[in-house]
């Protein structure tokens, strides 16, 4: 039924790539993805492209400018072996977090790499909870921001069917965010007033909201180092919260973040699997994964086959 759709993928995040391809029905397309001994990325086709549908699956996370310049290459050897369209599914989008100059002499590093991304060949972008919904006006091209919402909300209302919960937003930016699921979960939201003391650093002011004897959930899009996420656990848990929960969809999880949560009083995060999960990681007990590969995959389905992908915006 799809053999014009031929779906390749680098180093990034193979495990969703082989997900995707098992929900389509299809193979996973032959590429050979590798880093010279001085740094150069190479990528070889293996297979005939010539008039098909291309989707290069490719998380620009950590090492970012290596699975970036994977992406990018790869992206280029497709257009040259005359693939007829090329989608760019970056799950997890690298940079996205420098869209703006918050500083004078600061470089918009987030439009630099979507002129990087057209300008290598892609017609098309898909990925899931941009940082910053505006980077879609980066890009020339199309592209299509799903959310995770759907596969999170899923697992938490059968996970706490009939449970106190309280929807907590660790900042002002993720106002929408939590007030979507707690529509949803038919629960309040509160907030935590956070201010930043700089790059990576986050002290936590108070509360808004009430949590007590309630089971709390944190939302955000993304856990970088952990730091905001476990001071807005211990401003919860100060603040009588029952049980103290995480949801995000991007498991950066940087530097101290896997000590930070072992040393939490957060008894489960749930992330997604657009990043895969350190070694460190994977240990710990208190992160379980859900994947979004079945969310990337309609979306492909829907978009070889000329269908509304708005649909899966919720």
């Amino acid at each position: 039924m799809y053999d014009k759709i031929r779906v390749f993928t680098g180093n990034s995040n193979p495990s969703l790539a082989q997900k995707i391809c098992g929900a389509l029905g299809v193979p996973l397309g032959t590429a050979r993805v590798k880093t010279f001994s001085d740094g150069e990325v190479m990528v070889e086709i293996g297979e005939n492209v010539r008039g098909r549908d291309v989707y290069v699956v490719q998380s620009t996370c950590a090492p970012t400018n290596n699975n970036l310049m994977e992406l990018l290459v790869m992206t280029d050897a497709l257009k040259r072996a005359s693939a007829a369209t090329i989608t760019a599914v970056i799950p997890y989008y690298g940079y996205a977090r420098q869209d703006r100059k918050a500083a004078p002499r600061t470089p918009i590093s987030a439009k630099l790499v979507a002129d990087l991304v057209t300008t290598a060949g892609a017609d098309r972008v898909v990925t899931i909870d941009l940082h910053a919904a505006q980077i879609q006006g980066f890009f020339n091209i199309p592209v299509d921001n799903l959310y995770a919402a759907p596969v999170i909300l899923a697992h938490l209302k059968e996970r706490f069917v009939g449970q106190n919960l309280v929807m907590v937003t660790p900042d002002a930016g993720g106002t929408e965010r939590a007030r979507a699921f707690a529509k949803r979960l038919e629960c309040p939201m509160a907030l935590i007033d956070k201010r930043r003391t700089g790059p990576n650093v986050a002290e936590v002011m108070h509360l808004i909201g009430d949590v007590k004897d309630k089971i709390a959930i944190i939302l955000d899009d993304m856990i970088d180092t952990a730091g905001t996420l476990t001071q807005a656990a211990g401003a919860l848990k100060q603040n009588g919260a029952a049980a103290i929960y995480a949801a995000a969809t991007h498991a950066v999880l940087s530097g101290p973040a896997i000590d930070r949560i072992n040393g939490s009083v957060i008894e489960e995060i749930l992330l997604t699997d657009t990043i895969p999960l350190g070694e460190k990681a994977e240990r710990t007990g208190k992160i379980k994964v859900l994947t979004v590969a079945g969310l990337l995959a309609e979306a492909i389905r829907r978009i070889h086959e000329d269908e509304s992908v708005s649909s899966l915006f919720i």
